[in-house]
């Protein structure tokens, strides 16, 4: 029997804490705790510019996604072996079990770690690893998405893309991220017609920052199979309307959004609005160390500021994982377990 009341009755807090879902918008770097930054700069002999892990914390406050990204890059210098990559992605697996998280697509930025002499192969295996055991010591599934910093040029991500194909095994989608502002999508055509032709799936961030227009040069020039933010879709109902008739998810990031002044205030965030416009909207963390919570921290504050109803809830998780990149079967699978408990 159901240790959830009857789904009329339901409680939409109970819902998040006792139901599954999936990730689908997380970017490994950006799970860096303070405190394990520190012991990891430590043991690799770095000196970060901060007296205390207090001290770093402190600083996560940001005004624009320019200010974050600069200490998020701080931040991703201490990483050098495989087993900082292990460690900084077991972390966050071992967060997201006490979160109910069955199945997680993780990005990672390449360039992040190679244009610091850093090999590709470290950064791979290190997180490969983590993912493999956490599906066999948690039970949590996974995919990789490689996702290219959109601030550098095309050739830059072009070059960085080939590199990667002895280890294209190890992921099963290309993502687009970084600062989105005076980098349209359009901008990296050349980028997303090698993807495809590598066999890849196709993401990226657009709609944060970033016009409407971006959303369409993101579905009509790249092809992408799934939007990350997407939030300035609602600025254009044609766009709307589009993107619901494509069926393509958007990978929201409510905490993520209120830190970057994305919105001023949790009580005006879209989510609910794209809901009732027949959008598959889902619920992530984004960077959950830097923006204040992981998924389940995400999905509390946005139902209170919202009033989310249980079967909002329920839409919201449901469409996790019909928005994954999981097999057609294994999504359905996902779903008639939520279905039974909540019968």
């Amino acid at each position: 029997m159901s240790t959830l009341n009857h789904r009329n009755n339901m409680n939409a807090l109970e819902l998040i804490n006792n139901l599954p879902k999936a990730e689908l918008h997380l970017h490994i770097e950006g799970t860096f705790e303070p405190e394990l930054m520190f012991a990891i700069a430590e043991r690799n002999g770095i000196k970060l510019p901060y007296k205390s892990v207090q001290e770093l914390r402190d600083l996560y406050q940001f005004n624009n996604l320019q200010e974050f990204l600069d200490i998020y890059y701080q931040g991703v210098n201490v990483l050098q072996t495989k087993q900082d990559y292990y460690d900084l992605t077991w972390a966050y697996l071992e967060k997201i079990k006490a979160d109910n998280v069955v199945h997680t697509e993780i990005m990672f930025d390449p360039q992040s770690h190679t244009d610091r002499g850093v090999k590709l192969e470290v950064v791979i295996s290190g997180i490969c690893d983590a993912l493999k055991d956490a599906e066999e010591q948690l039970g949590i599934s996974s995919y990789l998405i490689f996702s290219l910093l959109r601030h550098l040029s095309e050739e830059d991500c072009l070059t960085a893309l080939e590199q990667a194909v002895p280890y294209k095994d190890k992921f099963i989608a290309i993502g687009l991220d970084s600062s989105e502002l005076g980098h349209p999508p359009e901008k990296f055509t050349n980028l997303y017609k090698k993807a495809e032709a590598l066999g890849l799936l196709k993401t990226a961030h657009a709609g944060e920052e970033g016009p409407a227009e971006y959303v369409w040069n993101a579905i009509d020039v790249l092809g992408v199979d799934r939007i990350d933010h997407g939030n300035r879709c609602l600025d254009d109902e044609k766009l709307v309307d589009y993107v619901v008739e494509k069926g393509l998810t958007l990978t929201v990031c409510p905490l993520s959004n209120l830190k970057l002044r994305v919105v001023k205030d949790l009580q005006q965030h879209p989510i609910k609005t794209m809901l009732q416009k027949g959008l598959k909207a889902t619920v992530n963390s984004d960077d959950p160390a830097y923006f204040g919570g992981y998924i389940n921290d995400n999905f509390k504050a946005i139902t209170e500021a919202l009033d989310l109803s249980g079967e909002e809830v329920v839409q919201l998780i449901k469409n996790s994982f019909s928005g994954s990149f999981l097999p057609d079967s294994q999504k359905e699978l996902h779903i008639t377990k939520i279905n039974e408990l909540i019968a």
